[in-house]
């Protein structure tokens, strides 16, 4: 099954995120299929970044988002377009 899914890439104690179509067997900073944005988790509040053609176009292709890309769909209203 193919997932959307947070990828870290952020040093030691700070964290940075990549959201990224990924194979769910794959490892959490393993291989991956596309790179749809970013997440950073440390300004006030969080920034987010998305290319919002791409992450529609694998929503609609069937790709699970995780429980955590979930939330940030949620918030940024694209989870709304899709259903």
């Amino acid at each position: 099954m193919v997932r959307i899914r947070l990828r870290r890439v952020g040093a030691k104690g700070h964290p940075f995120y990549r959201i990224v179509v990924a194979d769910q067997r794959a490892a959490r900073n393993g291989k991956f299929i596309d790179q749809i944005g970013t997440y950073d988790p440390f300004p006030d509040p969080p920034e987010v970044k998305l290319d919002e053609e791409k992450m529609l176009k694998w929503l609609r292709n069937g790709a699970q988002p995780s429980d955590s890309v979930t939330q940030l769909l949620s918030k940024t209203g694209i989870l709304e377009k899709v259903k």
